[in-house]
């Protein structure tokens, strides 16, 4: 079974992506799931050698939680600022965030999280893989975005991950 599912959460969550982009339970879209949820971790397989080792699986739920609401106040801060903010009181920064993570996979997920928040871009990572390059719309204070990826992300995920 191991060789046919060599990431098996991986393959339930592309099966489930699969279903939530075609949007309808109909036996064709379970046929190309199952095969998407097969063929695509066997092809990754190479690059990806071990599991991730999710110590918590319910504090990892708690931290999506805490994303998606995190996304849904982020659109309002980030509308806020754009709607409402004099152009030259915004305030735009690179921000360098460094990482005590030492996961692949809890350093990816950091940041795709500060991607998919409104207002925060992770731009590149360092050669050594121990810092983040996070570009913020609105930080007139880089040193407090830095605390508030720390302790609210990357804290959360070390404890998931670590």
């Amino acid at each position: 079974m191991k060789r046919l599912f060599p990431h098996p959460y991986l393959s339930l969550t592309l099966i489930a992506l699969w279903f939530l982009l075609v949007n309808q339970l109909k036996i064709g879209s379970l046929v190309m799931a199952i095969i998407l949820g097969t063929v695509i971790p066997l092809v990754t397989a190479a690059w990806w050698p071990n599991r991730p080792r999710v110590r918590h699986p319910f504090r990892l739920a708690a931290y999506v939680i805490l994303v998606l609401w995190d996304v849904i106040v982020a659109n309002f801060q980030v509308a806020r600022i754009v709607l409402f903010m004099p152009r030259d009181r915004i305030r735009s920064n690179w921000v360098t965030i460094p990482l005590d993570l030492t996961s692949p996979e809890a350093i990816s997920l950091l940041a795709g999280t500060i991607t998919m928040t409104p207002g925060t871009v992770t731009s590149d990572i360092s050669a050594c893989g121990r810092a983040l390059l996070v570009h913020s719309l609105h930080a007139p204070d880089p040193g407090a975005v830095r605390d508030e990826i720390k302790s609210r992300y990357e804290a959360r995920l070390k404890r998931i991950f670590e």
